[in-house]
């Protein structure tokens, strides 16, 4: 399990669901249990207080690019999600946003671990700030 995979567990899951999560994603064989999660009902485990609106008109790659490197973010990072192609990867951030923004994938992608994160479902778009 990659630290930025700790750190975000620890920062946005409900402290309830933490440990099982964590469980999930050190182990390859039940991963895909904590990735499918990611694209359904995130009021089940993301931790409210850390959730960000993000406005309708920066819901897209290149606005939420710039969002997101305003509030910190570098230029790689680590990929949790239900695409195969980037799960477990540390990818280019504005990169990762093209292949994920509004495809409905299940998807967190962490720029500082435990800090800053962006999470989108099949319906919701959310920054995840501390």
């Amino acid at each position: 399990m990659s630290p930025h995979e700790e750190a975000v567990v620890k920062s946005f899951i409900e402290p309830s669901r933490q440990q099982r999560f964590v469980d999930f994603l050190a182990d390859p064989k039940k991963r895909k249990k904590f990735t499918d999660e990611l694209a359904h009902r995130r009021e089940r485990f993301l931790n409210s207080k850390f959730l960000k609106s993000i406005p309708p008109s920066q819901r897209n790659p290149t606005s939420l690019y710039a969002l997101l490197k305003q509030l910190g973010a570098p230029d790689i990072c680590w990929v949790i999600s239900e695409s195969r192609l980037l799960d477990g990867q540390e990818v280019g951030l504005i990169k990762a946003l093209r292949e994920v923004v509004g495809y409905g994938m299940g998807t967190i992608i962490s720029c500082a671990p435990g800090r800053l994160a962006y999470f989108e479902s099949e319906d919701e778009r959310f920054i995840l700030q501390r």
